[in-house]
C-alpha cells in the first residue's frame, strides 16, 4: 500500500483534533455504559478484565490500570458482579488474593456495541501503510504515557 500524501499539520492543530476524539470517545464510553446498565468507571475495567485474556487479573492489577484505588476496585467489582458482568475467584498460587473474570456473556455484549464503531476503525487504519500504523501505534503509547504521569502529578497536587 502506498502512503498518501496529506496536509502538513501543526502540533496544535493534531492536539485540537485529538481534543475533539477524545470528548467524542468519553461521550460514547458514556452511552455505552448507560447501554449496559453500568457506570464508565465499571465499563472502563471491565474492559481491563477482557483486556487481560486467559491470565485473569488480580484486584490489586485492576486497581493499577484503572488508575483506583484497591478500595474503589471492590465496590466496582461488586458492582460489576450484581450486573453479571464479571466474578471474582481465588487466586490459584496465593489463597488471599482474588482475581477478575469476565462472564462469557460480557464479551459477547460488548462486541456488539462496539464492533461496528472497531470496524469503523479499521476502515481508517486502511488508509495508512503499516509504517504509517505503527507511527501512530508508537504515539498512542507515548501519549498514554504522558497521560499517566500528568494524572499522576494531578493527584500529587
Amino acid at each position: 500500500m502506498q502512503g498518501k500524501s496529506r496536509p502538513p499539520a501543526t502540533v496544535g492543530e493534531a492536539i485540537q483534533r485529538m481534543d475533539a476524539y477524545v470528548a467524542l470517545g468519553l461521550i460514547g464510553q458514556q452511552e455505552v455504559a448507560q447501554a449496559l446498565g453500568v457506570n464508565v468507571t465499571d465499563l472502563t475495567c471491565l474492559g481491563h478484565v477482557l483486556g487481560a485474556g486467559e491470565e485473569p487479573l488480580s484486584a490489586g492489577d485492576l486497581a493499577e490500570r484503572a488508575n483506583l484505588t484497591t478500595g474503589a476496585v471492590t465496590g466496582v467489582l461488586n458492582r460489576l458482579e450484581k450486573a453479571g458482568y464479571a466474578h471474582r475467584v481465588p487466586d490459584p498460587g496465593d489463597r488471599r488474593r482474588v482475581r477478575v473474570v469476565a462472564d462469557p456473556d460480557a464479551a459477547a455484549r460488548l462486541v456488539e456495541l462496539y464492533g461496528p464503531f472497531y470496524a469503523r476503525l479499521e476502515q481508517v487504519f486502511a488508509r495508512y501503510t503499516p509504517e504509517e500504523i505503527a507511527v501512530i501505534a508508537d504515539w498512542f503509547a507515548h501519549a498514554a504515557e504522558a497521560a499517566r504521569a500528568h494524572l499522576d502529578a494531578l493527584r500529587a497536587r
